[in-house]
C-alpha cells in the first residue's frame, strides 16, 4: 500500500516491501533503497540506509512524528488519505496551520495581510527544547496570526490562518 506522509510540511508518496532477509526496501522519491530502523523504547537508535548506519533520536505523538538526525530536526505526518483527497477538492483543508505539539512560540515572521509563498517561514516554536519551523503550507495571504512571541499553545491550537486562495 502507497501512503502518504508529510515530510517538513512537504508531501511524498512511499510505500514499505520486506524482502525475503528480513529488510526493508523503501520506496520514495522516485529512488528504491534498502532500509533497517533500530529503534529503543526511549525513541534513540539507528537508521541504516544502503548500508550506511545514522543514529537518530524520534518522539511520537499521535500521527506526528519528530525526528533527529544528521543534527537537524524533522517532523514527518502520516497522511490520511480522506484527508488528502479533501485538500485536493477545496483549498480550505490548508487554510490552518495548527500546532504540531504544546509549545511557546519563539519568533513570529508573519502579520495580517501578508503575501506569503509555499514553504515560507511562518513562526519557529519551542516545545521540550526542540525547536521546529512552521512553514506556508501554500501560497496565500495570511489572515489571522493566533500567537505572539513567548505566549504558550496547546497542540491542534491554530497558529496562523490564510486567506482563500483566489484572495491572493
Amino acid at each position: 500500500m502507497r501512503h502518504a506522509i508529510a515530510l517538513n510540511q512537504t508531501e511524498h508518496e512511499l510505500w514499505l516491501a520486506r524482502t525475503p532477509s528480513g529488510c526493508y526496501t523503501l520506496n520514495a522519491l522516485g529512488r528504491e533503497v534498502a532500509a533497517w530502523l533500530t529503534l529503543a523504547a526511549d525513541g534513540t537508535g539507528s537508521l541504516s540506509v544502503e548500508g550506511g548506519e545514522r543514529p537518530l533520536v524520534i518522539a511520537q505523538h499521535g500521527d506526528d512524528l519528530f525526528i533527529h538526525l544528521d543534527g537537524a530536526n524533522h517532523h514527518l505526518r502520516l497522511r490520511h488519505p480522506l484527508d488528502r483527497a479533501v485538500s485536493g477538492a477545496c483549498a480550505g483543508a490548508d487554510d490552518r496551520v495548527r500546532a504540531p505539539m504544546p509549545g511557546t512560540a519563539l519568533s513570529v515572521a508573519v502579520q495580517a495581510g501578508d503575501r506569503v509563498a509555499r514553504g515560507a517561514t511562518l513562526l519557529v516554536i519551542e516545545s521540550m527544547k526542540l525547536e521546529t519551523t512552521l512553514t506556508a503550507p501554500r501560497d496565500g495571504v495570511i489572515e489571522s496570526v493566533h500567537v505572539a512571541v513567548g505566549r504558550t499553545f496547546e497542540r491542534d491550537a491554530i497558529l496562523v490562518v490564510l486567506g482563500a486562495a483566489a484572495s491572493a
